[in-house]
């Protein structure tokens, strides 16, 4: 021990790797010792006092580049700087909880890009019998329609629940789901249309268009992305939402035009 540790011996009694004494070395904040007369570095104990203050402060989460300043500084800088770095470190302990609590919301799907007021709409649409491909397609509707068309994200929300609270308009919603596997050119579908948007002008469930997003330039290419998705899949579907907006503009509803 008179004569110092060799390298490897000084990173075990510390407690890390051969590797990261030579990167401390490497970034400055060891100062590598000389050799002795047989060709090798040795450690003493000023050098472990060194490697232990480096170990422990990056262990804490201080970032490496500041370690040699925080080091070297007065107490009274020690002291601020440590404030700052336990402020940081809040900062991402916080972070890393919000994402601990996205995955945990993973776990029911891609419902984590949903608040849970949707969710609960969702859980609703199975609750009345709908089947798992039409949730999963309002799923995917309501994430989209957050994203793109935000500004009446919650009064649709207030509309779709709201319907759901008429046993008809579940009904008409079901027989509508159930056309897909209608020919596009049946006479049923016109009927369907009329009655749903019967429905819902009678129950005023339309989403007003808000000023702001009319006179968006992309304003229609956002609604149609939300309000015809899928339809690329189920040409009678597509047929029946066609039917359904151009009777809801027949009424002077404002509905984008694509």
């Amino acid at each position: 021990m008179a004569d110092g540790l060799t390298i490897g011996q000084a990173a075990a009694f510390v407690g890390v790797t051969i590797k990261t004494v030579r990167h401390y070395h490497r970034l400055g904040l060891v100062t590598e010792p000389e050799r002795d007369g047989s060709g090798y570095r040795r450690y003493r104990s000023a050098d472990l006092l060194r490697l232990v203050q480096v170990r422990t402060l990056a262990g804490a989460g201080v970032p490496l580049a500041e370690i040699g300043d925080l080091l070297d500084a007065d107490p009274e800088r020690f002291s601020a700087a440590l404030d700052d770095v336990h402020r940081r470190l809040t900062e991402r302990i916080e972070d890393l909880v919000a994402r601990r609590d996205t995955l945990h919301r993973l776990d029911r799907g891609d419902r984590a890009l949903l608040p849970d007021r949707a969710c609960a709409v969702l859980d609703r649409l199975t609750d009345l019998g709908f089947s798992p491909d039409y949730v999963a397609g309002q799923r995917e509707a309501l994430v989209l329609a957050r994203a793109l068309i935000p500004e009446i994200y919650d009064n649709f929300l207030t509309q779709l629940e709201r319907s759901l609270d008429d046993p008809e308009f579940v009904e008409l919603t079901k027989r509508g789901w159930d056309a897909r596997s209608w020919d596009p050119d049946d006479p049923r579908i016109e009927e369907l249309a009329s009655a749903l948007a019967d429905k819902l002008l009678a129950n005023r469930v339309v989403p007003a268009m808000p000023t702001g997003f009319r006179n968006r330039s992309d304003a229609a290419a956002r609604y149609g992305l939300v309000n015809h998705h899928r339809e690329d899949r189920e040409p009678s579907i597509a047929r029946l939402n066609a039917l359904v907006e151009a009777n809801l503009r027949a009424a002077g509803v404002d509905i984008p035009h694509q």
